[in-house]
């Protein structure tokens, strides 16, 4: 058929239909934050690298589950942890803040006396606050020393999982205290069976989402693994190409898919906002304490195409995957480069969820949910690479300044065309490197306070 033009009153007649709904849709939205706050579910895997799974490259590991999920949202290609190791990563998560501001700079574990401030206010506390239900699941490494410093104190209703991680016992690690399973604030199980871990966390996860009845719920799932000793149910091992640590991550993949499964049966998909990272990159260069219980140095994971892992500070260290899905307020099938890190999720958590954010302290994160929704950039002029106490690095845009020490020499990589960080260009553009310099030794001064 010939195409008819249309007369201007009726051009303009459907135009102002389109943006009135698009009007009614963001209203609609806007009030769904507010009158029907959304359920929050948070899964936050323990050492796996940026190149594990199969929408961030992987030839051998198949994840269909995560995949899809990345199908279903977006996936961001430039997230960060705040920190290339275990205690530091998940207090900057479930606070907003730089470790070396909220005094969780380094790990805990048996025999420490390290643990989150009981001052800081978490995530978990917020949401609490605006009547959610809320549990941890999993691996908490933030303090186990008493009953107020475990999740139970920090703003979840209940908890299932381990105090820190799962290679904190002997022979890995010299200590006469043994790894126990709690259930909230009793061990109920010791020596813990580890092969099944990843099964009972997503039972548990499960049965959580199930009991939640119509009011919103917080769910923190952080897995134990493929922290090593990597370890899977008969169920999955020798199932992966990809080997025992293959095995390992189709195991956290099965628990993803059975999650959203739980989700949809629930008719509670739509209206929940599921987030997948990690704590850091993997753990390539294992001590040799490491290599007990059949442990191999082929047992971690891959950084991709990015340079070093856990416990550095080059991307493969601090650069992590993350996929976030929210039906009909995150557009399927995106990807963005643009920078973000995990201590964006509680401001972003806060505002999707209208909780008040603490006013008395700084926090380093920001709301990105309209990055998340394609519609903003990065809101961050700068990144800053801890390690411990240590600034080492800073990116700002396309570039990263890196010093091993404060006395080493400065390396400058554009992350835009070396994200292997290959290539020293620092001869080349010094006032780059004499803008950052200046700028990691402000913000040194800034966090150590008056």
């Amino acid at each position: 058929m010939p195409h008819t033009p249309l007369d201007r009153r009726t051009f303009m007649e459907i135009v102002g239909a389109a943006v009135g709904m698009a009007a009614w849709s963001g209203a609609a939205r806007a009030e769904t934050a507010v009158t029907r706050p959304p359920n929050i579910v948070l899964i936050f895997v323990d050492d796996m690298g940026y190149g594990d799974l199969g929408c961030y490259g992987h030839p051998l590991i198949r994840t269909p589950h995560l995949d899809r999920m990345a199908r279903d949202g977006v996936r961001l290609t430039s997230f960060y942890a705040a920190a290339p190791v275990c205690s530091p990563s998940r207090a900057a998560l479930l606070t907003g803040r730089y470790p070396v501001r909220c005094g969780m700079p380094g790990n805990t574990g048996p025999g420490s006396k390290k643990h989150l401030p009981e001052s800081e206010i978490t995530i978990a506390n917020l949401l609490k606050d605006r009547g959610y239900r809320t549990m941890a699941i999993g691996k908490w490494h933030l303090g186990h020393q008493r009953p107020e410093v475990l999740p139970t104190g920090r703003g979840f209703d209940a908890w299932y999982g381990l105090p820190y991680s799962n290679d904190m016992r002997k022979p890995f690690v010299q200590t006469d205290e043994p790894l126990k399973l709690y259930r909230d604030t009793e061990p109920i199980e010791y020596p813990v069976n580890q092969n099944t871990l990843t099964e009972r966390y997503t039972e548990e996860a499960v049965n959580f989402i199930e009991a939640s009845g119509d009011g919103p719920f917080f769910l923190y799932l952080a897995h134990s693994m493929p922290h090593l000793p990597v370890s899977t149910s008969e169920q999955f091992q020798g199932k992966s190409d990809g080997g025992l640590y293959g095995d390992v991550i189709e195991t956290i993949d099965w628990s993803v898919g059975r999650i959203r499964q739980a989700l949809e049966e629930r008719g509670q998909a739509k209206n929940t906002l599921l987030i997948f990272t990690s704590d850091n990159g993997p753990w390539l260069d294992l001590p040799d304490r490491m290599l007990n219980e059949g442990v191999e140095r082929w047992h971690g994971g891959s950084p991709g195409p990015l340079r070093g892992a856990k416990g550095s500070t080059w991307e493969g260290g601090m650069r992590v995957p993350m996929i976030a899905c929210w039906p009909e307020h995150i557009p399927a099938g995106t990807q963005n480069a643009q920078v973000a890190s995990t201590m964006d999720v509680l401001p972003t958590l806060a505002g999707i969820c209208g909780a008040e954010i603490p006013r008395d302290r700084t926090l380093d994160g920001c709301d990105i949910l309209p990055l998340l929704q394609g519609e903003a950039t990065s809101p961050h002029e700068f990144f800053y690479y801890f390690l411990d106490k240590r600034l080492q690095a800073v990116r700002h845009g396309v570039w990263k300044l890196r010093r091993e020490d404060e006395d080493g020499a400065a390396e400058l990589f554009h992350l835009g065309r070396d994200p292997g960080e290959r290539y020293n260009v620092a001869e080349a553009h010094p006032e780059i490197v004499q803008q950052l310099t200046v700028r990691m030794a402000a913000f040194v001064e800034e966090v150590k306070g008056p």
